[in-house]
């Protein structure tokens, strides 16, 4: 995108997903993000001349009142990318607030100093950058986190996902360990390459299996030995 690194006013936000914000004014936070541009949009013609008097510096520079402007005005956040964009509605909690449910942003500057495009525990393939973030219903969790029964067909769903899109030597690990699992197979006979990847695709794949309740008894073998550190906690059954 165009990693500006200064705030930088943008003009009317004509492309607002609501007819009604389209005479707004939209500023570029200046973030500099490689992938996306996040901005802020200013219906308020009092604080649009505030943050205008702000364009042209870091956000974060000692001394530019910008980022207070925003947190006081609680603007709509917009973040535009080549594949789309997203608004966000939601107030800005206090320093000390809490978060609402749903869709909410942080600015966290010391994360944006590491200038990159995605967590290192993310397998994005070489070349590759990811431009949003989807996350399927959990199989063991509702919305808001709550614990729920195992669904199988949530999980189900994913894993046809997984199989088209996902990593294919991930998925192939994923499918040998469960299909060795469930012949009660030695653990320690198992061809693991060493990585975190491939340690991570194991790891779920017992959890899912353990928490599925489909597993034969000598899974707590294969726990003991690729995911010592887990009981019978199945909080953790994501996978990309």
């Amino acid at each position: 995108m165009t990693r500006r690194d200064v705030l930088t006013e943008i003009g009317p936000d004509e492309d607002a997903l609501r007819e009604r914000d389209r005479e707004a004014v939209l500023f570029d936070l200046g973030l500099g993000v490689f992938q996306v541009d996040a901005c802020v949009r200013i219906s308020d013609a009092g604080v649009a001349a505030e943050l205008r008097a702000a364009t042209g510096r870091n956000v974060f520079e000692a001394g530019n009142p910008a980022m207070h402007i925003v947190l006081a005005a609680n603007p709509h956040r917009v973040f535009t990318s080549r594949i789309g964009r997203v608004e966000v509605f939601q107030p800005i909690p206090p320093p000390n607030g809490r978060s609402p449910e749903g869709p909410h942003t942080h600015v966290l500057p010391k994360l944006l100093r590491h200038g990159r495009t995605h967590a290192a525990a993310e397998p994005i393939p070489q070349g590759f950058v990811p431009c949003v973030h989807l996350y399927p219903a959990h199989p063991a969790k509702d919305e808001f986190g709550a614990a729920l029964p195992f669904e199988e067909a949530r999980h189900a769903s994913f894993q046809r996902m997984l199989h088209s899109f996902g990593d294919r030597d991930l998925v192939d690990l994923k499918r040998r360990v469960m299909d060795a699992v469930e012949q009660r197979g030695d653990p320690a006979a198992m061809n693991v390459p060493n990585n975190r990847f491939s340690r991570a695709a194991i790891r779920i794949a017992l959890r899912q299996l353990q928490a599925s309740r489909a597993a034969p008894a000598e899974i707590v073998d294969w726990m003991e030995v690729y995911d010592r550190s887990h009981a019978a906690d199945d909080s953790d059954l994501h996978e990309h």
